[in-house]
Order: structure tokens, then sequence, then C-alpha cells
């Protein structure tokens, strides 16, 4: 199964990693991913292990399981993955897929050469992390705790 150009931009562009690039960015990252088709029954992540790629289904199920608790099924147009794009950091869950799936891929080495070439793909990531932590920090932070960490007044 061979993915269009059209459908492989889309799908990337729906990442919220990448939900503030350009088009000609999304280019560039498209250029970037390779196309894999793994079969059900397939470990595509280990919690533990180190993050070496990101992943966004095109077809078929992915279960996310971590410490022996399920806690997602994702499906095509969903990822998993994008942190290790980030920081390398060992896995927190193992994906496995659970019927035939097909993934477009993106190594952190190939995401890597595309920041290289491009930086301002840089900037836009860490404006949407920053907007992410901000969001977390007013929902979940309340405001008392945080001036109390911060001594903000």
């Amino acid at each position: 199964m061979r993915v269009t150009k059209k459908r492989r931009l889309d799908l990337l562009g729906r990442v919220w990693l990448f939900e503030e690039c350009s088009r000609r960015e999304l280019n560039l990252l498209e250029g970037a991913t390779t196309e894999m088709t793994f079969p059900a029954g397939k470990a595509l992540t280990q919690q533990g292990e180190l993050g070496r790629h990101f992943m966004v289904i095109v077809e078929g199920e992915v279960e996310v399981i971590r410490d022996s608790s399920q806690i997602a099924v994702l499906g095509p147009g969903s990822f998993f993955g994008e942190m290790s794009l980030l920081d390398g950091q060992p896995r927190t869950a193992t994906a496995m897929t659970l019927e035939p799936t097909h993934v477009l891929m993106l190594t952190t080495a190939a995401f890597s050469r595309v920041l290289t070439t491009m930086p301002s793909v840089d900037r836009k990531l860490l404006n949407v992390l920053a907007k992410r932590l901000r969001d977390i920090e007013t929902r979940y932070v309340p405001a008392s705790e945080l001036s109390a960490r911060t001594n903000i007044v």
C-alpha cells in the first residue's frame, strides 16, 4: 500500500507537535518519513527502551500498554512517540499492533536533519510545547500551588 503525498501531508499536519508548521516545513517533514507495514502482534515500541522514532498510523490499530495496563487503542490518524523526537528518553509505554498496521515513521536522525535544514521548525515546536505546558498548568496546577513554588505574588 502506497500513501499519496497529499494524505501523508494531511496526517502530519494533524500532529499537535507540527500544528504551527508551514506547508513548506510539512513538505520537508513528509520527505523525511518512511512508510512501513507491520503484522498483528508486533511491538512497535517497548516501555523502558530508548525512543528512536515517531509513528503516525495510516491504517490498522495499535494498543498502548503501560505497566501491563491498556491505556489506549489508536487507529488511523493517531500517532505516538512524538516526545522521542525531542528527548530520546526511554519510552513510557509499549505500542503493539492489534492487526496489520501501516504507518509513517520519522526517526530521530531524520528529524534532526529536518531541523538542521530548516531551523524554523525548531522554533515552532517550542511554541507549541509552551502552549501545551501553559494549558496543562492552567488545568491541573492550582494558582495557590503555582505561586508558592515560583514565589509569584
